[in-house]
């Protein structure tokens, strides 16, 4: 049985594809783009657990990206 994990992070409108594509170089699929509570677009994404793991540090570079975004892009 397949094991997912997901994913969301907002939409830039000026710089989607951008993102879209470097989330899907990860691993990434999209699943769905929803308008957000604030107005924006939210993007929701999965992909399958790896059986050894490996896919963890994956998710520490979606939750650093998160911030940023969340920051207005400062790091």
């Amino acid at each position: 049985m397949t094991t997912w994990e997901y994913l969301t992070t907002p939409l830039l409108i000026h710089n989607t594809a951008a993102i879209l594509n470097n989330w899907g170089k990860q691993g990434w699929e999209l699943v769905q783009v929803v308008q957000g509570p604030e107005g924006g677009l939210v993007a929701y994404f999965k992909r399958p657990v790896s059986s050894d793991g490996s896919n963890s540090a994956g998710l520490a570079a979606a939750e650093q990206a998160a911030r940023q975004f969340e920051n207005g892009g400062a790091a």
